[in-house]
């Protein structure tokens, strides 16, 4: 009998790299992949859903899962802490699931750390300066927080290194249509199939 084992996808990359919209994009194009849902600090947003968007809990409560290792990474993000549950995660990838995990560059290399085994994506942007273009197109950030953005970028893009994959999202479309082709290549893996 053969059978697949779960796989931990982690796609990661600078701020404003086009890591929510490619993850978006996969999600409505490949409904056997799962999201992995985050746990944070920050307060809901008019749309969002706890257990479904975040796992929305106050910062006592997330000490708590940082001293009982309950985190598989864990970090600060502009005044808020944001980390992934390690049991959400775990109870997918044994039940033969497939898990998507859209976090920044620190948390990946903590995922690493704990489980080298997962698929690590650097999602890249073209240049610099596309990142800037497209920072200010956001318009949520003021120029200080896209200046601070940029500096970070260039130091994280020295991480690439430590991933498995470079994609680099010129469009958005190409883009997804790599992290799919690479979802698919690792599930015809030897390295992720159990043969018995």
């Amino acid at each position: 009998m053969i059978k697949r084992k779960g796989i931990l996808f982690v796609l990661s990359g600078p701020s404003g790299v086009g890591k929510g919209t490619v993850k978006e994009a996969l999600l409505k194009t490949m409904d056997d992949i799962c999201l992995s849902v985050s746990a944070t600090t920050r307060k809901p947003r008019s749309n969002e859903v706890h257990s479904k968007d975040y796992f929305f809990v106050d910062l006592k409560e997330f000490q708590e899962m940082i001293d009982n290792n309950k985190l598989l990474e864990w970090a600060q993000v502009y005044s808020n802490w944001y980390g992934t549950p390690r049991h959400f995660v775990l109870e997918h990838l044994q039940k033969g699931c497939d898990v998507l995990l859209e976090i920044d560059i620190q948390g990946a290399m903590q995922v690493k750390n704990k489980m080298p085994e997962a698929i690590f994506i650097f999602l890249a942007p073209p240049d610099l300066n596309e990142l800037a273009r497209r920072l200010c197109s956001r318009g949520e950030d003021s120029q200080e927080s896209i200046d601070l953005r940029l500096a970070t970028c260039e130091a994280e893009m020295a991480h690439i290194k430590y991933y498995d994959y470079l994609v680099v999202n010129n469009d958005v479309n190409e883009a997804l249509e790599k992290v799919r082709s690479i979802i698919q290549a690792e599930r015809c893996s030897l390295n992720n199939i159990i043969v018995g």
